[in-house]
């Protein structure tokens, strides 16, 4: 009934050119670990302009986690993903949500300390940095099998998916 409102999807099985979900979240990746280090040499050094850089790229980087998140399960749903990727998306994609709430959760922690004394950060909120820097290195250890081991929305898998060769 409403398939012919929904566009063909492509070789890449989207209905759009390619993934956006790697653009978006390479962003924030980027807005993240940017961020760490300079709250990180900011909080050594007391340089109050890194943490404000700090502070713009953690903002930023929360607004942008929804949007990769939106697309990633867009994304996720249209992957035709096998046996052998399943238990690996499922983790991936807890992560994300988990990541984009914590993020959420730890920026108005920041906005918090930022209103009251932006000339430094507590000890807690630094190495709570650490903590979530490494969930999200894990989440990026996850979005590279996916892609580099599982091939999901690579021609050659979807091909092989759509011709029930996968399970």
């Amino acid at each position: 009934m409403f398939e012919n409102l929904l566009p063909a999807l492509n070789e890449h099985n989207l209905p759009y050119p390619d993934t956006v979900h790697p653009i978006v979240v390479h962003f924030v990746i980027a807005m993240v670990l940017f961020g760490f280090c300079c709250d990180a040499i900011g909080y050594f050094t007391r340089n109050s302009r890194l943490l404000e850089v700090g502070w713009w790229n953690l903002a930023f980087a929360t607004v942008s986690i929804f949007i990769a998140v939106v697309f990633g399960q867009v994304e996720a749903g249209l992957a035709l993903p096998y046996e052998a990727s399943t238990a690996t998306l499922n983790t991936h994609t807890l992560i994300g949500w988990s990541l984009s709430g914590v993020l959420a959760v730890i920026t108005g922690w920041r906005y918090i300390i930022r209103s009251r004394d932006g000339q430094s950060l507590p000890t807690s909120f630094v190495g709570l940095s650490v903590v979530v820097l490494g969930l999200v290195i894990y989440q990026i250890y996850l979005g590279d099998k996916l892609v580099w081991v599982y091939g999901l929305h690579s021609v050659p898998v979807v091909e092989a998916a759509r011709g029930g060769l996968l399970q």
